[in-house]
């Protein structure tokens, strides 16, 4: 068992200033695999002040030594990928070797990306008499998932160094043994005291404390959109600039033309990535009412292959989902789909056989679904997909903009051309064409409800940024 009893503040570990601690569960079996300290506002006035102190210095180093620092991240992220993929494993539940390669490799991947991004700080824009220049924002709070225990920090920090800020980090209370990971690794490259800093605890009191800090320039979110708004709500009362990537409800549209078979199988075994505990997930498969029969043979042929166990377990392509509080609202609205009259093509209520122990959910596929129904409404967060009939492609493009969501979304078609003037009529931060691969130096980031600002990319770096314009 992995225990912790002090934070990363200032460069150091520091005892917490009270007794209060969380235990992290292991999803595959239930028991508790860690211990943590839980903060409080004293911690988190700590943590800013250590931040606030370096950003003095830091603010003001080269893009050169600031890209030196995220480089031996990155070496130190490629060195650790068996430890990220074991930690993320233990404490989330994803299967050891897609944890390395899905956790560790996106960190690997990101924090990559940003090694000659600190450059862009150093370019100026001549605009008449003025001269426009980027300095960095200030001291950033980070409230991040557990769904991603170590991408979703580093989609945040990596801009965040390049721009020259400082950090306070609040990681899930379900998963901050891989946020402890990334501190040790930051200590070892010798990042300035400071620069990064590490408070565990609730949301309603450490989260809280950084959104309504008077010394905290900025608060990036990732979450449910309900916490999007309370962060926002928050962060008003001292004018904090806020960037929110929160929720999804994302639909793969396959077009006439399309491979359905090729398209539905494709979306059931995409929804099982990571448990279906993915923001972009694309829970939502839209067909031709023709061939509706044609997805839900390839959908439940694929489903039905997955194999659910511990993450540990040889050979097993899904793990559990996170939590209990997850497995009992992922198992809800599963009965409620079923209540609200969709047909139940796999899966369902009850735990896989031969489990008894464990956050376990089958893979399930939908068929008959309404766009106005609660599972195609609301972000279900789990391994359940959604086939929803539509009769043109007007009303398709319709349907996948019924939603209060916008994160992401796909095309299929046997025309590309065709496939990219549809996507372009998606309400979407982006949609993949024809299965085009996840870019992490692309922006990321939603309309609408999904949140606003981006991640990752050069694009990323502009929610650290703010611009001065020099009159000569």
């Amino acid at each position: 068992m992995q225990t912790y009893d002090k934070f990363y503040i200032n460069g150091q570990w520091v005892a917490p200033n009270g007794k209060d601690t969380i235990e992290v569960i292991d999803p595959s079996t239930e028991e508790v695999c860690g211990v943590v300290p839980s903060g409080n506002k004293a911690d988190v006035d700590a943590a800013v002040s250590a931040a606030k102190e370096a950003f003095k210095t830091w603010s003001r180093t080269t893009a050169a030594e600031r890209s030196e620092y995220i480089k031996k991240i990155a070496e130190k992220f490629t060195e650790g990928a068996p430890k990220i993929g074991e930690l993320c494993a233990k404490e989330l539940g994803t299967p050891l070797q897609t944890s390395i390669a899905m956790h560790g490799g996106l960190g690997i991947g990101v924090m990559s990306s940003y090694i000659e991004v600190p450059f862009e700080m150093e370019k100026e824009e001549q605009i008449g008499n003025s001269i426009v220049i980027k300095e960095p924002i200030g001291v950033c709070g980070f409230i991040t998932p557990w769904n991603f225990p170590l991408h979703q920090i580093v989609a945040k920090l990596a801009p965040a160094l390049a721009a020259g800020c400082t950090v306070v980090v609040k990681p899930s209370s379900d998963t901050p043994l891989t946020a402890y990971y990334l501190a040790e690794i930051l200590d070892e490259v010798g990042l300035p005291a400071g620069v990064f800093n590490l408070v565990t605890g609730p949301g309603r009191t450490v989260g809280e404390a950084m959104c309504t800090h008077p010394d905290v320039d900025m608060v990036s979110i990732t979450g449910s959109t309900e916490a999007g708004v309370r962060v926002a709500e928050l962060a008003a009362g001292t004018v904090k600039r806020v960037c929110q990537e929160l929720g999804g409800k994302s639909v793969l549209l396959a077009l006439e033309d399309a491979d359905i078979a090729k398209s539905a199988g494709k979306a059931a075994g995409g929804i099982c990535g990571n448990s279906g505990q993915v923001c972009a997930a694309l829970s939502r498969l839209l067909v031709p009412r023709s061939k509706q029969d044609e997805a839900i043979a390839a959908a439940r042929a694929v489903a039905e292959s997955v194999k659910v166990g511990a993450a540990f377990e040889e050979g097993v392509a899904m793990g559990p989902v996170a939590s209990k509080s997850q497995f009992d609202s992922v198992r809800d609205y599963i009965q409620k789909g079923i209540d609200e009259g969709a047909t139940l093509v796999t899966g369902g209520t009850e735990m896989p056989d031969g489990r008894n122990a464990g956050f376990f959910v089958k893979p399930t596929v939908f068929a008959d679904v309404r766009n106005d129904m609660t599972i195609a409404q609301e972000e279900i967060f789990g391994p359940v997909l959604c086939i929803i009939p539509y009769d043109s492609e007007e009303e398709a493009i319709e349907i996948a903009n019924d939603t209060v969501f916008g994160l992401s979304g796909a095309v299929d078609s046997a025309d590309p051309e065709r496939a990219k003037a549809v996507a372009k009529q998606i309400r979407t931060g982006q949609v993949a064409i024809n299965g085009g691969a996840f870019n992490v130096a692309a922006p990321f980031g939603g309309y609408k409800q999904s949140g606003n600002g981006r991640e990752l990319g050069p694009h990323g770096l502009s929610e650290f940024v703010e611009l001065k314009a020099l009159q000569m």
